[in-house]
């Protein structure tokens, strides 16, 4: 588990310990209002930030005993770092008899919940002193947050997400206690949560819903639904916490999603549209994102038909090719880039360039991208697409876990499959190598005409058959 995830742990774990001692305070005092500003200070030492309650508190009894807490904040260095307009305690009432306080649920409406990462790494929920970082045992019958906003800033990597219009419903809640790393181990829950759109800088999912399942650290969340990109996302997410090392399993299906959504989050112009399904099945295992990604291993796939690009005629191009021969495969081969690993690839930079052409339009009748991932390296598998009049298929792998391209070649095929031109690249991500010796500065940069080194073509077609996926030939 991440650092980050574990100080975000302690810190959700500290709002409910908070919430879990208000009542405790209260039992001692008859008039609570008077005692207002007793109890905030009791909060606030428990926490070890600013705790002020607005409003008035409450008691009343609905099958139970409930405590009202209005317009509740919470702070850090006079920052808020979390509120909520209305807090409501339940608590059983046989307990109280033997003067024992038991919490049955806690609800709050409209929490609002601000987590933000300084340039030095630290959050705006932690202690000047650090925490001892360990909790006692939790038992809760309900916990729910509904019409909730959750906000996450991280001014080292610019990256940050928020979470509109949430609700949340937790049901059978127990954490044996133990401190952060022991907490995944010792928690069990059944939970449903929706909300209308996360959003972040680029990306925009709504409708998400779904429904976890944990116990004793090994939690399932099925299903996972939202739409995305025009399309209907679905699928499931497993995690094991219960060894030292943690495990993931991913399944994931995109129908329908549109192209031009995807890419008009990179490149402003419309560079192609049409409809595509993508599909993942992963499991992966480690500590550090580096862990993970080394380990990752399963199946990754996008598919498509009647597509349209724009920006290139393809086929005007490719029939020009044996007198101008400054026409570069590198960049038409990256549209397979587009799909499932697009963005680790091209890190988003100038990703439009390559659709920058002459002008036309090309009809792409199919496009199969299919990968086996083993290890963190994507083997390509059937990848391929069909223009009216010609193919372009795709061999070779990429290493995620070390961001290289390993000997990947592009190659315009005949009727056959066999060669008509091909193209290879291998090296870094950020500087990848054409072979012989072109150095290609930015896989999604500028046309740099590296096909026009005889060294670096082999044309008029070889005996080597390079292809024999689905994509058939054009007629």
């Amino acid at each position: 588990m991440t650092k980050p995830l574990k100080k975000i742990l302690f810190a959700i774990a500290g709002l409910l310990g908070l919430l879990i001692l208000i009542p405790v305070v209260l039992f001692w005092f008859v008039d609570t209002n008077v005692y207002k500003s007793r109890l905030e200070r009791a909060a606030s030492a428990a926490l070890g930030m600013e705790v002020r309650v607005g409003g008035r508190l409450g008691i009343a009894f609905s099958s139970g005993l409930q405590v009202r807490l209005a317009d509740v904040h919470i702070g850090n260095r006079g920052v808020d770092v979390a509120s909520a307009n209305e807090a409501r305690l339940e608590l059983a009432l046989l307990p109280l008899l033997h003067r024992q306080v038991r919490i049955r649920g806690i609800r709050l409406q409209r929490p609002r919940i601000s987590v933000k990462r300084d340039r030095d790494g630290r959050f705006n929920f932690e202690q000047r002193e650090k925490a001892q970082g360990t909790f006692a045992a939790l038992v809760l019958d309900h916990l729910s947050l509904s019409d909730g906003a959750f906000l996450y800033g991280d001014e080292q990597s610019g990256e940050g997400f928020t979470v509109e219009n949430y609700n949340l419903d937790v049901r059978h809640l127990r954490i044996a206690g133990g401190n952060g790393a022991e907490l995944l181990k010792n928690l069990s829950l059944t939970a449903e949560f929706a909300c209308r759109e996360i959003r972040t800088k680029r990306l925009v999912f709504s409708e998400v819903k779904l429904t976890c399942q944990g116990r004793d650290g090994i939690f399932m969340l099925d299903p996972v639904t939202m739409r995305f990109l025009g399309g209907q996302g679905a699928g499931s997410i497993g995690a094991d916490f219960s060894d030292p090392v943690p495990r993931y399993s991913v399944r994931a299906a995109l129908s329908q999603f549109r192209i031009e959504e995807y890419l008009k989050t990179l490149y402003p112009k419309q560079a192609a549209e049409g409809s595509m399904d993508f599909s993942a099945r992963l499991s992966l295992q480690g500590k550090t994102v580096q862990e993970i990604k080394q380990t990752a291993r399963g199946e990754v796939s996008l598919r498509g038909e009647n597509l349209t690009l724009h920006g290139h005629d393809l086929d005007r191009e490719f029939a020009r090719f044996a007198s101008s021969q400054n026409f570069n495969l590198v960049d038409v081969g990256a549209f397979f880039f587009a799909g499932p690993i697009g963005l680790a690839v091209t890190k988003g930079y100038t990703f439009g360039s390559i659709f920058e052409g002459a002008g036309g339009s090309s009809s792409i009748g199919r496009l199969f991208s299919d990968w086996k991932v083993e290890h963190g390296v994507a083997q390509a598998g059937d990848v391929a697409m069909a223009t009216q009049k010609n193919r372009i298929a795709l061999k070779g792998s990429i290493d995620f876990a070390n961001e290289q391209f390993d000997d990947v070649t592009i190659a315009l095929i005949d009727a056959q499959g066999r060669v008509k031109v091909k193209q290879k690249i291998h090296g870094p991500f950020q500087k990848p190598v054409v072979e012989k010796p072109s150095v290609l500065m930015s896989l999604v940069g500028p046309t740099l005409n590296l096909l026009k080194q005889a060294g670096d073509l082999v044309t008029g077609g070889t005996g080597e058959v390079f292809y024999t996926g689905s994509v058939p030939a054009p007629k």
